[in-house]
C-alpha cells in the first residue's frame, strides 16, 4: 500500500502560510515545553523552600521544645502538627524523636511507626532537604533537630509536600499557560492569513518559481523594446527606467528615486513629465534627440504614479525634413520648367515673325543669368552635397520672388567637409535656415526681398551664415527662437507683425532642429542683427572631431 503524498501549497502565498502556521505552532511548542520544565523546578524550589520554613518554624517553637520532655508527646504534638499542616499549606509535619520513631502523623495509625526517610545530618544539628519516598508517596522534605535548654537533640521535625502536589501545581499552570498560547496562535494565524491573503491577492495566486520567471521575462522584455519606457511613482521619482529611456532622455548614472525635476531634461519635457493628465504623442526635443511622449497615469496601490513611453523621431524627422527639400526642389523644377516653356514660346514667336536677332539676344541673355548662378555656387562652393542645396534653394527662393545672394567670401573646397559630418545635418542646418530667412524676408514686404549665404571655412571651422531682409527677432524672443513651438506664422496677442524667423518643418520645430544638428556636431548656433535690419544666423562646425557620442566630442 503506497503512502498518499501530502501535497503542499503551489502559491506563494500558500507555502509561506503553511511556513508561517508551522513556525508559529513550532515556536509555541518550544515556549510550552520550556515553561513547563522551568515551572516544575520553579515548583520543586518553592515547595522546598515552604517546607523548610515549616519545618524551622515547627521546630523552634517553645510548645514543641517543652513537649518532647513529656513521657507522652504525641498526645499535645499531633493536634499541633495538624493545625501547623493546614495552616502552612503542606502535605505533612511528623515530628520523632532522635531514634526516628514518630510523634505525629496525618495519618493517626502511623503514629509510632518510624520514620521512612534520612536523619543522620539533623541528628547531627543540621537542617537539610531531600526528596523521598515515604508513607505518602515521594515527597520534596526538610528535617530539623529540634534542640533542648541544653542545645542537645532532643527530637526531630520533617515537613513535607508531595511530588503529586508539585505536579498538580505545575500542570494547572501549564494549563493556563496552553490556554494563552492557542490562543495567541489563534490569533498569530488570523492574522497570518490575513496579510497571506493579501500577498496573493497581490501576486496573483503565482508561486515563486513563477514569479521569479515573471522576473525574467520583465528584465528582458525591457531590454529587447527600443522605446524608451519611464515610470514615475506618486512622487514624481523615477521606479524604472529601460535601456531605451536612458539613451534617449540621455540620462547618466543610476537615477531611480531621482525626482523628475533632477533628471536635467528640457523644460517643456519636464513639465510634461509632472502634468497629472494624460499626454499623446507630444513631440519634444532633448540636446540630440526628436522623442514622442506618451504618458498615461497609474490608478491603484497606495499611491498614484506614471507611465511614460518614449519614441524616438530624430530619423523620421530628419527623412521628413529631406522629403519637405525634394518636394521644393519638384516645385522648383516645375516652376522652372513652366518658365522655360514661356521663354521658348517667346524664342519660337519671335522666329515665326522674322525677328531673329531678337530671338538669339533674348536667349542668350536668359542663358547667362541661369548660367551665372549656377557658375558662382560650383565655383565657390565644391561640395556637392552644400552646391547642390544652394542652387535647390536659389530656386525655391525666385519661386517666391526673393532673390537669394552667395557673399564673395563664400568658399569651401571639396573633400573639406570630415566624413563624421553628416550631410543630411548639414541639410537641415542650412535648409532650415534658408527656408525661414525667405518666409521672413517675404513676410516684411521689403524690396527687394534678400537672403544672403554665406558658406566657408573659417580656419578650423566651418561657417553657415544666412542674413534676411525680415523685421527681425525681438530682443525678448531672442532666448526662446529655438525652442521647440516657437514660430513668427502664429500672430502675438494684441495683433501687431510677428518677429523673429518661422519654423520651417511646422510646428515650430525648424531652428530646435538645427540647435540640436549644431550641438549634435559640437557646433553652436548664434543670433544677431542683420546689416538689412532682418535677422542673422551663424553656425559654426569644427571640422574635425565634430560628432558627439552622449553629449562627449569624439
Amino acid at each position: 500500500m503506497r503512502t498518499p503524498r501530502i501535497r503542499l501549497p503551489h502559491s506563494l502565498a500558500g507555502r509561506l502560510f503553511a511556513t508561517q502556521i508551522a513556525l508559529v505552532a513550532a515556536v509555541v511548542a518550544g515556549c510550552a515545553a520550556f515553561a513547563y520544565l522551568a515551572d516544575r523546578d520553579q515548583a520543586e524550589e518553592s515547595a522546598r523552600r515552604q517546607v523548610t520554613a515549616a519545618a524551622a518554624a515547627v521546630a523552634a517553637s517553645p510548645a514543641v521544645q517543652t513537649a518532647v520532655r513529656e513521657r507522652d508527646p504525641a498526645v499535645h504534638l499531633q493536634p499541633y502538627a495538624e493545625q501547623v499542616r493546614r495552616d502552612t499549606g503542606v502535605d505533612f509535619v511528623t515530628i520523632m524523636s532522635p531514634d526516628g520513631v514518630r510523634w505525629t502523623h496525618p495519618d493517626p495509625l502511623r503514629i509510632g511507626e518510624r520514620y521512612l526517610g534520612h536523619t543522620e545530618p539533623a541528628l547531627e544539628g543540621h537542617t537539610f532537604s531531600e526528596t523521598y519516598t515515604g508513607t505518602l508517596g515521594p515527597s520534596v522534605r526538610t528535617v530539623a533537630p529540634v534542640r533542648d535548654e541544653d542545645g542537645r537533640v532532643a527530637g526531630l521535625v520533617s515537613a513535607g509536600i508531595t511530588v503529586d502536589a508539585i505536579s498538580a501545581q505545575v500542570r494547572d499552570q501549564v494549563l493556563v499557560f496552553l490556554a494563552v498560547a492557542l490562543t495567541v496562535l489563534a490569533f498569530g494565524g488570523a492574522g497570518t492569513y490575513l496579510l497571506i491573503a493579501r500577498l496573493r491577492r497581490d501576486t496573483h495566486g503565482m508561486n515563486a518559481a513563477e514569479l521569479a520567471r515573471m522576473r525574467d521575462y520583465h528584465e528582458a522584455a525591457l531590454r529587447a523594446v527600443r522605446e524608451g519606457l519611464l515610470m514615475l511613482d506618486g512622487r514624481h521619482r523615477v521606479a524604472l527606467v529601460n535601456d531605451g529611456g536612458r539613451e534617449l532622455l540621455g540620462l547618466r548614472g543610476d537615477v531611480i528615486g531621482l525626482p523628475v525635476t533632477e533628471l536635467g531634461l528640457p523644460p517643456s519635457l519636464t513639465e510634461a513629465l509632472l502634468a497629472p493628465g494624460p499626454r499623446v504623442d507630444e513631440v519634444h526635443l532633448t540636446d540630440e534627440r526628436v522623442v514622442v511622449l506618451n504618458t498615461s497615469p497609474v490608478a491603484g496601490g497606495e499611491r498614484h504614479g506614471t507611465v511614460v513611453t518614449l519614441r524616438d523621431h530624430t530619423e523620421l524627422q530628419a527623412l521628413s525634413g529631406e522629403l519637405d527639400s525634394v518636394r521644393g526642389f519638384a516645385e522648383a523644377l516645375r516652376s522652372q520648367a513652366h518658365e522655360a516653356a514661356n521663354r521658348l514660346h517667346a524664342v519660337v514667336s519671335l522666329i515665326e515673325l522674322g525677328r531673329a536677332d531678337e530671338a538669339v539676344e533674348f536667349a542668350t541673355a536668359e542663358l547667362e543669368l541661369a548660367q551665372a548662378l549656377t557658375d558662382r555656387v560650383v565655383a565657390a562652393v565644391a561640395e556637392p552635397v552644400l552646391a547642390a542645396l544652394l542652387l535647390g534653394k536659389a530656386a525655391q527662393a525666385n519661386e517666391h520672388g526673393v532673390e537669394l545672394v552667395l557673399t564673395d567670401d563664400s568658399h569651401v573646397d571639396d573633400g573639406l567637409l570630415p566624413p563624421d559630418l553628416s550631410a543630411r545635418d548639414l541639410v537641415t542646418m542650412l535648409g532650415n535656415l534658408i527656408d525661414n530667412a525667405v518666409d521672413a524676408s517675404c513676410a516684411s514686404g521689403a524690396r527687394p526681398p534678400r537672403v544672403t549665404v554665406t558658406v566657408r571655412a573659417d580656419g578650423a571651422e566651418l561657417l553657415l551664415r544666412v542674413a534676411d531682409t525680415g523685421p527681425g527677432v525681438p530682443p525678448e524672443a531672442a532666448d526662446e527662437i529655438f525652442r521647440r513651438g516657437w514660430s513668427t506664422k502664429t500672430t502675438p496677442p494684441g495683433g501687431g507683425t510677428p518677429g523673429g524667423t518661422l519654423a520651417g518643418t511646422g510646428r515650430g520645430l525648424g531652428l530646435a532642429l538645427v540647435r540640436q544638428a549644431a550641438r549634435r556636431n559640437a557646433g553652436t548656433v548664434a543670433l544677431a542683427d542683420a546689416p538689412d535690419g532682418g535677422a542673422e544666423f551663424t553656425v559654426r562646425l569644427p571640422l574635425q572631431h565634430v560628432r558627439t557620442t552622449e553629449g562627449v566630442p569624439v
